[in-house]
């Protein structure tokens, strides 16, 4: 999960709530065509990031926002990115006294001690494998593999997240690799396909399903099942829902 950023304004937020005051939009309006919660783009707008569920979806809700709002959305994704990478600063050092900086010097020395150990008994496991392979000969180098796999570019993926309301079962088919599984009240899952992911619930109503960081809500009727298949369409998963 992405650190929080409220704190150390990135001028995501700001870009957000000024280009939906300048199209006169309300928040109520907003969400209402985006089809995320109030409290979400209000989070957005404060970039109070570490409110929400997490990097990816923060990614995705994001895009569907500023695609909303007339701005570019990998702009706006690349400024969160850049910013929601750096490290947490390291805490500035207290001043020590006489008693601190001695312990501070004995606890060096027994370091360095305890390297200096460890780098002779390397010394000696590495001589003793010379040997060896100078007695057995030299082993052939390892085969290097031409291809690797690589993970699909984050804004070519298609990501859903399931929340449970109550109780509830569900199948979720993930590229063709299907997974079946209980949920309990308020347990959160998420999955990452690349071409196709279908979505079967047992109680259509019981489960608030969020896909590419859009709130789909519980997208059946109680009590009855439901199930779609989502594919990856660029214009699509690039679009706000109507």
């Amino acid at each position: 999960m992405a650190r929080p950023l409220h704190d150390d304004t990135i001028g995501v937020g700001p870009a957000l709530r000024k280009a939906r005051e300048h199209r006169g939009l309300t928040l109520e309006e907003a969400a209402r065509d985006t089809r995320l919660r109030t409290d979400l783009l209000t989070a957005l707008e404060e970039e109070a990031f570490d409110a929400l569920l997490g990097d990816v979806y923060v990614r995705g809700a994001l895009r569907t926002y500023a695609q909303y709002l007339g701005l570019n959305p990998d702009k706006v994704v690349a400024a969160y990115a850049r910013h929601a990478e750096q490290p947490e600063p390291l805490p500035v050092p207290q001043k020590m006294g006489r008693i601190e900086l001695a312990m501070a010097a004995a606890r060096i020395r027994d370091s360095q001690k305890f390297l200096m150990g460890v780098a002779l008994g390397l010394l000696v496991i590495l001589l003793a494998v010379g040997l060896l392979a100078r007695d057995n000969g030299t082993p052939p180098p390892a085969a290097i593999p031409t291809t690797a796999a690589t993970a699909p570019p984050e804004d070519r993926a298609i990501v859903a997240i399931l929340i449970a309301q109550r109780d509830a079962s569900a199948t979720v088919t993930v590229d063709g690799v299907p997974e079946t599984f209980a949920m309990a009240r308020g347990e959160t899952r998420s999955f990452s396909a690349v071409d196709d992911l279908t979505i079967e619930l047992g109680d259509g109503g019981s489960v608030q399903v969020f896909l590419n960081g859009r709130d789909l809500g519980a997208p059946g009727e109680p009590g009855q099942g439901w199930s779609d298949t989502y594919t990856f369409d660029p214009e699509v998963s690039a679009s706000p829902a109507a």
